[in-house]
């Protein structure tokens, strides 16, 4: 076992009188030399308080830090929530204290940013307002949205009342440029376009516009299909309808037109092919008219003329739907009922014309009437013109 001065603790021999450091003497009891006591040194009293003193300055300024930060984060807070009720100079002044406490605070430097473009988006509004009483819609829109464009980069709840700001601002701007556009009586395919801007503005007034145009584009589709119908333009007035119809799906009058016209238009053409038909028809009975029963006979006589020889008169008459020509009339001649002679004559003039009479007469030098004698056509043969 190691013995010690139990005076200052110093490794010592059993042998040893004295401690070889402290000087002092030693017990004769070797058990009192077992234990082993050392002195505190007092040249450690200054390190050690100026240690403790660091130690409480840093805690003490570490608490300083801490209030500091607090203070900054209510600050903060506090901006917040004038940004967000759109008082954007006393999120400002707000924020720029919470910097000011705590320097090394990225949230509070970004919401003070996006302040300092609030601040710019409200002005940007005012003068927006100002261009749209003078009618400058397209510069009041611009300046809506170069405002909504600068706020791109930021998002949160801070934002959304400037943007829900903005687009009802846009919103007010569309509405009253389509009431301008509607005064200024716009042909069917403005109106078209406006149709689509005004359902694209979510609110009440933009729906009443929306239901105005929409009537006007059913009553402009419904008298121009009229008219087409009225004159038989089918197709084309369907096509018209139809069109009307993707800008007023539920209009109950341009559906009840487009039955219409397609009644109309089957009805027509089944009519037509009637017609059709009955064109054919006609003109297969005019054709076999034309061919078989295009000459009518009108009179035929046996006279006798000063010699006393057999004349042969009669008279034709056309009832054939075209012109007619080259007509040969072939006869006999009775006597007592029995022929005794056959004979062909021309019908002069050669040709006629619907409803036209012609003559043939015919001398027979041979025959001298003393007896009665009859005469009989038996043909009349023609050609038609092609």
């Amino acid at each position: 076992m190691m013995h010690h001065c139990p005076y200052c603790g110093t490794k010592v021999q059993n042998n040893e009188s004295y401690c070889i450091k402290c000087g002092k003497k030693l017990p004769e009891d070797m058990h009192e030399r077992l234990t082993n006591t050392k002195t505190f040194n007092k040249n450690w009293y200054f390190p050690i308080s100026i240690m403790v003193l660091i130690l409480l300055t840093c805690v003490f300024y570490y608490l300083f830090l801490q209030s500091q930060a607090s203070q900054a984060k209510e600050l903060y807070n506090k901006g917040e929530e004038n940004a967000m009720e759109g008082h954007y100079q006393e999120a400002n002044d707000a924020l720029k204290l919470a910097l000011e406490h705590n320097q090394s605070f990225p949230q509070a430097d970004v919401a003070l940013n996006f302040v300092d473009i609030a601040k710019i988006a409200e002005k940007d509004m005012q003068r927006a307002k100002n261009l749209l009483e003078e009618q400058e819609f397209q510069k009041a829109l611009a300046l809506i949205n170069e405002a909504e464009s600068s706020l791109s980069n930021f998002n949160g709840d801070t934002v959304i009342p400037l943007i829900n700001k903005l687009t009802e601002k846009r919103n007010t701007i569309k509405l009253e440029q389509l009431k301008y556009e509607l005064e200024q009586d716009p042909s069917i395919n403005e109106l078209k376009t406006l149709l689509w801007e005004a359902d694209a503005i979510q609110n009440e007034e933009a729906e009443k516009i929306t239901g105005n145009i929409r009537t006007r584009i059913v009553e402009h589709t419904f008298s121009k299909a009229n008219e087409q119908l009225n004159d038989k333009q089918f197709s084309d007035a369907l096509l018209v309808v139809e069109d009307g119809m993707k800008y007023a799906p539920e209009s109950e009058k341009l559906q009840s037109l487009k039955t219409t016209i397609e009644k109309e238009k089957t009805a027509f053409e089944t009519a037509q092919q009637q017609r059709i038909e009955q064109a054919i028809n006609s003109a297969e009975e005019e054709r076999k008219l034309n061919e078989n029963d295009a000459i009518e006979l009108v009179s035929v006589n046996v006279e006798k003329d000063e010699q006393g020889k057999a004349v042969i008169k009669g008279k034709v008459k056309s009832v054939a739907t075209i012109p007619i020509n080259t007509i040969l009339v072939k006869y006999e001649l009775l006597n007592d009922d029995e022929a005794f002679l056959s004979n062909k004559v021309y019908v002069y003039p050669d040709k006629l014309y619907p409803d036209q009479t012609g003559e043939f007469d015919f001398t027979h030098f041979d025959i001298d009437q003393k007896k009665q004698i009859d005469i009989k056509v038996k043909t009349i043969k023609w050609y038609i013109d092609q």
